[in-house]
């Protein structure tokens, strides 16, 4: 059986970004086999935000091996996401991994794919996941119609998502990163 069930949102404002996920992981078509996952962590000291949709044991290969490309790029997010990709899609081993990347730091937020597509979204958010198209729509219409801030429309966005995707539950994790802790 399958195993899979995530939404994953990433949410950029003026002060900085916030990246939720939810906690449920669903095996087959119908069972909840865990409700608290932590989907979402930061890597690269603190400074990237980190999500996945997927295999779970193939998102932390993947994020083991962006660490070290944060690393070796002084941890240009941008850079190191474009040459994880490049492995991603040319490395025998890695074509297999069956998982997509949202990573964010305080000022970009990319979608990763074992295609090579790097994707930075042209309104500072993005989805991934089962319930992400649920996810972003709801943080969209929040954005147009409210003032709220990255992190507050990012919890209620999961929130509405969790309510519509039988594969997300109301079991949010969720990091930010301001703009200013990033400097220093």
């Amino acid at each position: 059986m399958e195993i899979h069930g995530t939404t994953i949102l990433a949410v950029m404002g003026p002060e900085g970004a916030a990246m939720a996920g939810d906690g449920q992981v669903t095996l087959g078509q119908s069972v909840a086999m865990k409700h608290t996952a932590r989907k979402v962590r930061t890597i690269y000291k603190d400074r990237v935000m980190v999500g996945f949709a997927g295999a779970t044991a193939d998102a932390f290969t993947l994020f083991e091996r962006f660490e070290k490309k944060l690393e070796s790029h002084s941890g240009n997010l941008v850079r190191a996401a474009v040459e994880l990709a490049k492995d991603w899609r040319t490395d025998k081993y890695l074509r297999k991994l069956e998982a997509m990347i949202l990573a964010a730091d305080a000022e970009n937020i990319l979608i990763l794919t074992g295609t090579g597509d790097v994707i930075e979204p042209d309104d500072g958010m993005a989805a991934i996941g089962s319930g992400g198209t649920y996810a972003l729509a709801a943080a969209r219409a929040l954005r147009r119609h409210t003032q709220m801030p990255a992190a507050d429309i990012a919890m209620a966005a999961m929130k509405i998502a969790s309510e519509l995707c039988v594969y997300t539950n109301d079991q949010i994790h969720m990091e930010t990163m301001t703009k200013e802790a990033a400097k220093s």
